[in-house]
C-alpha cells in the first residue's frame, strides 16, 4: 500500500472506555463468556478506528482493545503461562525493601500492575494478535500497524527464577522459545498482509538510564537482568535480529518502539536521557524502522537519529501523557530538525508512546487522544506541502 510523505501512524493503544474495563474485568472474573466480551471489544475497536479516520491518520491500528495492557494479554494465548502481580512477584526477590522503595518513587502500586509468568515450556495456544488484525483488516482500507511485545521484553518479564527454573533453567533457553513464537506469529502476520509489525522493547532505556538496582525494572516485574547494560543491549540486538532473520523485503514494514516509560503522567518520575548510547545496537537490529519518543525534552537532541544509518524513523512528536494540545508549527518544525539529518522520506509522524498502555490507567482521554492524533495530521499535511 502507498503512503504519502510523512506517514502519521500511532503507537498502539487507545483509552478503553468504561464499557471495555467493565467487560475485561468481567470476562477474568468468568461472569461474562470470552464471545460477550469480543462483541464489547468490537465496538470499542470501530469506534477507536473511527476516531483515527476522522483525525486522518494514515497507518491505524485496533487500539489494543482487548488487551488488558501491552505484555500481559500473551497470558491468555500462550500455553503454561500465568498472570502474577507485581506485588505477588515480590516473593521472588531477594530485595524486598529495595524493589518496593523503586516501584514507590516511579509511581507504580504493586497491586496495580500485573506480569506474565512461564512456569512450563511456552507455545502459542492460538495467535498472538493476528485475529486482531483480521477484524480490524475487515472494517478498513488504511494500511494496518500490528504491535507484538518484543523478544527481550517478554524473556525478561516471563523468566522469574524460583518459578520458570524447572522448564528454563536460564532466561537465555527461554528466549529460544519466545523467539520461536515470534517469528510463528510474524510469518502469519506477514502471510495475511499486515502493512506494519511494531515490536514493543520499553525496557532498552531502563538498562542505560537507570543506574540503582539495574537488575530490577518498574515495567514489567523482570527480577532477571543482569547489571551490565552493554551484555543486556547485545542480547536484545540478538534476539530481535534472531525474530527478522528472512523476514524483511517481504512486503510488511518492521519496526522496534523503544519509549521511556509510558506508567505515569508525571513527567518527573520517567526516565530521562539521550538515545545516543543506544543507537550502535539500534542500528544493528534487522528492521525497517525505529519508533522513539521525541515530544518531550527528556529525550535529548535529536542529532542522535544520524546513527541510524538508512533506516526510517517513527518521530514521536506528541506527547500522550499531557493535557496540552500540541502547536501544529511546533510539530512541522521538529520534523524539520529531523529531516536535516534523515530524508523526507524516512521519517513518519507518531505519538512517543500509546494513549492507553494500561487499560486501568489510561495516559489521557479519548477526546485529548483525538484532537492529539490532529494535530499530527495536520502537521503532516504542511510538510507534505513544503517538501513535494
Amino acid at each position: 500500500m502507498e503512503l504519502p510523505l510523512f506517514p502519521t501512524t500511532v503507537v498502539g493503544s487507545w483509552p478503553r472506555t468504561r464499557e471495555v474495563l467493565l467487560g475485561l474485568r468481567d470476562r477474568r472474573a468468568d461472569r461474562i463468556s470470552d464471545a460477550d466480551f469480543q462483541k464489547i471489544a468490537d465496538q470499542a475497536v470501530l469506534d477507536c478506528l473511527q476516531a483515527q479516520d476522522e483525525a486522518g491518520i494514515d497507518i491505524v491500528s485496533d487500539g489494543e482493545q482487548r488487551r488488558d495492557n501491552f505484555i500481559s494479554f500473551v497470558a491468555d494465548k500462550l500455553e503454561n503461562v500465568k498472570m502474577l502481580t507485581v506485588a505477588e512477584l515480590l516473593d521472588y526477590v531477594e530485595d524486598k525493601a529495595s524493589f518496593e522503595e523503586i516501584l514507590g518513587k516511579l509511581d507504580v502500586p504493586a497491586y496495580s500492575l500485573s506480569n506474565p509468568a512461564a512456569f512450563g515450556k511456552i507455545a502459542r495456544r492460538k495467535p498472538i494478535a493476528l485475529d486482531e488484525y483480521q477484524f480490524l483488516r475487515r472494517h478498513t482500507d488504511r494500511a494496518i500497524k500490528v504491535a507484538l511485545p518484543g523478544p527481550y521484553l517478554l524473556t525478561r518479564s516471563m523468566w522469574v527464577e524460583g518459578l520458570s527454573g524447572a522448564a528454563y533453567p536460564t532466561k537465555e533457553s527461554l528466549a529460544e522459545d519466545v523467539v520461536r513464537i515470534l517469528r510463528e506469529e510474524l510469518e502469519d502476520l506477514i502471510r495475511e498482509g499486515v502493512a506494519f509489525v511494531q515490536f514493543d522493547e520499553p525496557v532498552l532505556t531502563e538498562l542505560v538510564f537507570t543506574q540503582k538496582n539495574a537488575n530490577r525494572t518498574f515495567m514489567c516485574g523482570a527480577l532477571t537482568a543482569k547489571a551490565d547494560a552493554e551484555e543486556e543491549l547485545q542480547f536484545a540486538t540478538g534476539l530481535m535480529n534472531q525474530v527478522m532473520e528472512d523476514m524483511r523485503g517481504r512486503g510488511t514494514r518492521t519496526g522496534v518502539h523503544i519509549c521511556r516509560g509510558n506508567w505515569s503522567t508525571q513527567e518527573d518520575v520517567l526516565l530521562k536521557g539521550p538515545y545516543s548510547p543506544l543507537m550502535p545496537y539500534l542500528s544493528q537490529m534487522n528492521v525497517d524502522q525505529l519508533i522513539l519518543e521525541y515530544a518531550t525534552p527528556r529525550a535529548g537532541e535529536l542529532a542522535a537519529i544520524q546513527a541510524l544509518e538508512g533506516k526510517e524513523l517513527g518521530l514521536g512528536a506528541v506527547n500522550p501523557r499531557t493535557e496540552d494540545i500540541e502547536a501544529v508549527q511546533d510539530l512541522v518544525n521538529k520534523a524539520m530538525e529531523a529531516a536535516k539529518y534523515l530524508s523526507p522520506e524516512q521519517i513518519f509522524l507518531n505519538p512517543d508512546c500509546g494513549f492507553g498502555t494500561f487499560a486501568q490507567r489510561p495516559m489521557n482521554t479519548i477526546d485529548r487522544s483525538k484532537a492529539k492524533l490532529g494535530v499530527l495530521a495536520q502537521a503532516a499535511q504542511l510538510l507534505r506541502q513544503h517538501y513535494s
